[in-house]
């Protein structure tokens, strides 16, 4: 019903920039909840940031001033900018998307940080 494909991770240097990119095949309305999740290794999956509803933004406390969420309707893509990383950011970022009460993930990419 719904796919989802995360693209735009890699190797960076401290400092630098990402722009992570999630395709979306299917309808999501711009009232669902749908963003970024990362998941550090050996760890659970946490929210980074997501719409939660019209325009309104959900931060999680490590992405707040760093992390914008984007997203263009008429491309059905979603957007991570990720500015200043650093190498705690280490991390499979995933998007995720509610729909009806179904939750639907992609299958995450992976962003790496050098020290």
């Amino acid at each position: 019903q719904v796919q989802l494909v995360e693209s735009g991770g890699g190797l960076v240097q401290p400092g630098g920039s990402l722009r992570l990119s999630c395709a979306v095949t299917g309808t999501i309305s711009s009232l669902d909840v749908v963003g970024w999740y990362r998941q550090l290794p050996g760890a659970r999956r946490e929210l980074a940031v997501a719409f939660t509803g019209g325009d309104d933004i959900a931060y999680a406390d490590f992405a707040k001033g760093r992390f914008t969420i984007s997203r263009d309707k008429a491309k059905n893509t979603l957007y991570l900018q990720m500015v200043n990383l650093k190498p705690v950011d280490t991390a499979a970022y995933f998007c995720g998307a509610n729909v009806g009460g179904v939750t639907y993930w992609g299958q995450g990419t992976q962003v790496t940080v050098s020290s």
